[in-house]
């Protein structure tokens, strides 16, 4: 039995139902779905995905990525993303894995490698798929099969999650993974900012103070801001402050006027626009629509798969 039929197995006996599962393995998120979903805005953290069976697509800024089995896709920064599962039945399931980075084992991995970081001074984008290799797939299927054997959780996890990151970093675009953990580096200064936008979204925003954060001149910041993000710093706050109004409205079940003002709108009138420009229908009736469909749980769900 190869790697891909033993994760099969691993999903369909932690992930009976449709949706995501965090797992006992805290690292590791499971999804599984018997048929296509919806497209859900989600903010991904660093993290590895795996498709084990069917296919997806995300979508970032303007910009379409798909994967499916034998590929992965990986994050190497907090992103606001819009996904959805492709392909996928009750007979042949979508299923995959995502698993949680760690920038201090990326960190003390690239100390030790010798990793080819491309052109100075330019930035990568912060999120990629790439072809994966068997080492990796075998690595995340060790991680997966601690959950059949709680008590080895302790000692092996720290071993095995290694591994895994290492095997991510040896793949064709390791480098994208590297850069979060190479201190001073473009990605570590862009992340840094990242961070702030994320602890005070809700607030106006200054790219002068971003570009204090990430030690850069405005122009020079803006400029490697949207080679990672794939978008300008007010739009990517933009995205934080809907896709989180949405969760709220569907996770709080609270009206479009109150998520407007949890996430920093002065004005209702204005959250009602854009949120129907990002969502293709306006707060209330988008809502409906996913609450008529079953999908609250799953729109409401933080977790990438």
């Amino acid at each position: 039995m190869d790697s891909y039929q033993k994760l099969c197995g691993l999903i369909d006996k932690y992930c009976e139902a449709d949706g995501a599962v965090r797992t006992a393995v805290e690292p590791v998120w499971m999804f599984r779905s018997t048929g296509p979903t919806l497209k859900v805005p989600t903010i991904y953290k660093p993290c590895l995905c795996l498709i084990i069976s069917g296919a997806k697509e995300v979508t970032l800024g303007d910009e379409l990525y798909r994967y499916e089995p034998g590929q992965l896709l990986a994050a190497s920064v907090d992103l606001p993303l819009v996904g959805h599962v492709t392909l996928a039945a009750e007979d042949a399931p979508y299923r995959s894995l995502s698993l949680d980075l760690d920038a201090k084992i990326l960190g003390e991995l690239v100390a030790n490698m010798d990793i080819k970081m491309g052109a100075d001074g330019e930035s990568t984008r912060g999120l990629f798929v790439e072809k994966t290799t068997e080492s990796l797939t075998d690595a995340v299927l060790r991680v997966v099969e601690l959950l059949d054997r709680p008590d080895d959780v302790p000692v092996m996890l720290p071993l095995l999650m290694r591994e895994v990151h290492y095997r991510l970093l040896c793949t064709a675009k390791g480098a994208a993974i590297a850069g979060l953990a190479i201190g001073g580096s473009n990605m570590q200064r862009i992340s840094a900012a990242l961070q702030l936008i994320k602890d005070n979204f809700d607030k106006p925003l200054k790219v002068e103070d971003l570009a204090n954060r990430a030690n850069m001149s405005p122009s020079s910041f803006h400029h490697h801001f949207k080679q990672v993000t794939a978008m300008s710093p007010l739009q990517y706050q933009k995205r934080l402050r809907l896709t989180t109004a949405r969760q709220i409205m569907l996770a709080e079940m609270k009206d479009a006027a109150s998520a407007a003002y949890a996430v920093g709108y002065e004005s209702a009138s204005q959250f009602s626009r854009e949120y129907a420009r990002m969502f293709g229908a306006p707060p209330i009736r988008d809502v409906m629509a996913i609450l008529g469909q079953g999908g609250a749980s799953q729109s409401a769900d933080m977790a990438p798969h």
